[in-house]
């Protein structure tokens, strides 16, 4: 982690705070020690506890429990077999008891409450003599983080709880549902504060304006097509709001994509320019769910894991996805899964490089051993790769996508040079014009294994639920099977019985141990903003 080693005790510190609440997050949340009246007082304070937002249990729960299983087993880009929570995604069968969803709801809140924290103890402790600037930047860092889970869960649950002061929810902890619109509008406010109060250059690893006009733009493009009142129509003034932002960042922060897609998932390409956004990971630091867990879904074998051990999760790309790989997009594919007889010079360095002899597994976020890195203390549970939740050319395709807006298709200067900017990366042959089916295409493998692709289809049913749904029942949501006789890639069997997606597909359950502890969730939504 490149933003200073000594934040580790605060995000140890935060660790304990967030593991002390129960499982809902409706649970009065207890002020940890960082909040006193003695910490905020220097700038350094402020620079540790923004820092400590970026890593924690939180985050590590979240990665391993759902941000690849619901990102990409639940929108049918990866197969996980190995339980039924995560045959229940791959199925459309997903219940409230699911550990992906309720994961995915805790921490997210779990995100809120520390963000929530952080901005009351500046706001109450910090003295005034400390800069404009330097307090908002805090401020803006904080709401950038609490603004991006909200986002997760508005896309997930569309209405959902709004809380801004944890200590209004210690004095009445059952909470009613905000609707979706009040969700997006409070997003929209913190990242606004964001963008104008963050650096456009900070140290590495922090998120800057350009992350949170990134962000903006993002949140924009969703909510154009909620409360869609004409099929395959979004509101224009939101895609307009979602084309300013994502522009500035295409046109005016000066940063450009890698020269190669696969050096952008390198360990030592961490925060790299085109990673607006990334959780901030020390290889070793964490025990069990405390750090970076995505080394343990590698399907390579123990030569590649860290201290010799292998990953234990049976994640593959699925047939559908296999199929959208032409032969010429080979760079993202390879980046992104192993194929069997793929070869890898980062792995497994010391013994000459790493072939992958298995059917296929995923590639991205496995970044070898503990010599690969040269981090002596690395584990399965705490690798070191910096998690990219934002990067430059998924705001390239929202501009492009922006653009587009309702139209069938678009010629558009603009959009076909940001557009064709993530294509020729790839190796691919620029285009003169794209539609929808391509744009959604180009998303789909550019972002491929990075949780992305659910949170666009949840997106496209909420204007046009009809193709959504149609998109996700035309998938063969397989695995992807070496036939060694035929010397080729074959279907594999399914997990269970694919129940075919309806539009309630697209809203996740509220966890049942919420629901128990506040029935008010199932009630009606109500207004945050009057």
């Amino acid at each position: 982690m490149k933003i200073r080693s000594k934040i580790i005790y605060l995000i140890v510190a935060v660790a304990g705070f967030l593991a002390s609440c129960s499982d809902s997050f409706l649970d009065r949340p207890p002020l940890s020690e960082i909040s006193s009246s003695n910490f905020y007082q220097t700038p350094e304070d402020l620079r540790l506890a923004t820092a400590a937002l970026y890593a924690g249990d939180q985050w590590g729960a979240w990665t391993y429990y759902s941000y690849l299983q619901i990102g990409e087993v639940l929108s049918g880009n990866m197969v996980l077999g190995h339980n039924g929570d995560a045959v229940q995604l791959n199925n459309f069968a997903v219940t409230g008891l699911n550990s992906a969803v309720l994961q995915n709801w805790k921490n997210m809140y779990a995100v809120i409450a520390h963000s929530n924290i952080t901005i009351k103890g500046i706001n109450e402790y910090t003295p005034k003599s400390l800069s404009p600037e330097l307090v908002n930047g805090a401020l803006a860092e904080a709401k950038f983080m609490r603004a991006y889970a909200y986002l997760n869960l508005v896309v997930l649950w569309q209405d959902v709880p709004i809380i801004e002061d944890n200590d209004k929810l210690a004095l009445d902890p059952l909470l009613n549902r905000n609707y979706a619109d009040d969700v997006f509008q409070l997003i929209i406010k913190d990242l606004q504060f964001a963008a104008e109060n963050l650096p456009t250059v900070d140290e590495t690893g922090r998120v800057t304006t350009w992350s949170a006009q990134g962000l903006l733009a993002k949140a924009y493009l969703a909510w154009s097509g909620l409360n869609s009142t004409s099929e395959g129509q979004r509101n224009q003034a939101l895609l307009d709001s979602a084309k300013q932002y994502a522009g500035n960042v295409c046109k005016k922060s000066g940063l450009l994509l890698m020269d190669s897609y696969e050096d952008v998932f390198k360990y030592e390409n961490n925060d790299n320019q085109e990673v607006l956004f990334a959780l901030q990971w020390t290889a070793g630091s964490g025990d069990w769910l405390t750090g970076n867990m995505l080394q343990n879904f590698s399907k390579g074998g123990k030569e590649i894991g860290p201290g010799g051990i292998a990953g234990w999760f049976d994640i593959t790309p699925s047939w559908d996805i296999h199929l959208q790989y032409s032969e010429a997009d080979s760079v993202r594919r390879k980046a992104t899964f192993m194929y069997h007889d793929d070869y890898y010079a980062e792995l497994n360095q010391a013994a000459g490089g790493y072939t992958f002899t298995g059917p296929a597994g995923l590639k991205k976020h496995i970044i070898g051993n503990e010599k690969d890195v040269n981090a002596p203390k690395m584990t399965n549970t705490s690798s070191g790769e910096h998690t990219p939740l934002l990067r430059l050319s998924d705001v390239y395709l929202i501009y492009a996508e922006a653009i587009l807006g309702n139209n069938t298709s678009t010629n558009n200067a603009d959009a076909l040079l940001y557009f064709n900017k993530v294509r020729e990366r790839a190796g691919l042959t620029p285009v003169e014009s794209f539609d929808f089916d391509m744009l959604y295409k180009e998303r789909r493998l550019e972002l491929a294994a990075e949780g992305h692709y659910w949170a666009d289809m949840v997106r496209l049913s909420f204007y046009n639920p009809k193709k959504a749904i149609a998109m996700l029942n035309a998938g063969e949501r397989v695995q992807v099977k070496w036939d060694n006789d035929a010397k080729e890639f074959v279907p594999a069997d399914v997990f269970g019985v694919i129940t075919p997606a309806t539009v309630n597909t697209f809203r996740l359950p509220i966890p049942s141990a919420d629901i128990t502890v506040n029935p008010k969730l199932l009630e009606e939504p109500v207004h945050y903003f009057k």
